[in-house]
């Protein structure tokens, strides 16, 4: 497996926070960080199924002149070797390829869309579709820096929630970090539940890892919602029908994008585990 992270760096107060977030999230996971400094408004990427052209917007070209020094600055600040990504091919003149051959990649609200709109319950199009198409999970990090000491990983029974569950043991088991399970049911006993864990060789895990079970047969979802810790680390599957919109809007998505201010990785339908 390709250990990397992917992160667009963008040249600003808000755009260090970032990174920093993604400096993070690279150790916690034991990734490479890998460091796009764009010198062009668009990038495209280049998916099995599906090129996404991603926009830019002013911010990420900002005093480009003092970019990578800032960067270097802030990875070796954290004790990491600075690593930057430089494309080799061009679809056009001012339009890089950048590769997807990585592990995650790091997506801020601001990557797609005007920073004016940016805000809790508000994720560009184009992050969208990179999660709709990419084989990697994709990271949403808060806008200011913020450290997460355990890992909740929302699991509702769908193949991508299980997915999900997956890659929170994977984490788990890099950082150190525990594991806890949220689950609102939908009309369904916690044994539909357990079967669903038990049929992917999962339920196992719970025990063995003593990771708790936060399930929710009463009460509104949004106010279950306070029993996660600020500082964990929320990995969730982006399911739906198949359009973008139906991926992210329109069910518990929805809800835990709006609500909680916690950092967030987003399992897409076409994600493998490794």
């Amino acid at each position: 497996m390709n250990n990397r992270i992917l992160h667009v760096f963008r040249n600003t107060p808000f755009g260090r926070e970032t990174l920093l977030q993604s400096i993070y999230f690279a150790k916690k996971t034991k990734s490479q960080l890998k460091v796009y400094i764009p010198e062009h408004r668009q990038f495209l990427m280049y998916f099995q199924n599906m090129v996404v052209t991603i926009d830019l917007d002013n911010s990420f070209l900002r005093s480009p002149k003092t970019a990578q020094q800032h960067a270097k600055e802030i990875i070796k600040s954290e004790g990491l070797e600075p690593g930057f990504l430089q494309p080799k091919e061009f679809t056009a003149s001012t339009l890089p390829d950048i590769p997807t051959h990585f592990r995650f990649m790091c997506c801020p609200r601001s990557v797609s869309d005007l920073s004016t709109k940016i805000g809790l319950g508000y994720i560009g199009p184009k992050v969208r579709n990179i999660i709709k198409s990419a084989s990697f999970p994709v990271f949403i990090p808060t806008p200011v820096y913020k450290k997460w000491k355990s890992i909740t990983v929302f699991f509702g029974g769908s193949k991508n929630a299980v997915k999900a569950f997956r890659l929170g043991i994977q984490i788990m088991e890099s950082s150190g970090c525990p594991v806890r399970l949220f689950t609102q049911a939908k009309k369904k006993p916690q044994k539909h539940y357990q079967q669903i864990l038990e049929d992917n060789d999962l339920f196992n895990k719970i025990d063995k890892n003593k990771i708790e079970w936060l399930f929710f047969e009463k009460g509104e979802f949004r106010e279950n919602l306070y029993s996660i810790p600020h500082d964990s680390l929320i990995i969730i599957g982006a399911y739906g029908h198949g359009l973008v919109k139906e991926l992210l809007f329109g069910s518990m998505m929805e809800e835990v994008q709006t609500i909680l201010p916690n950092n967030m990785l987003i399992v897409g339908p076409n994600y493998t585990v490794s």
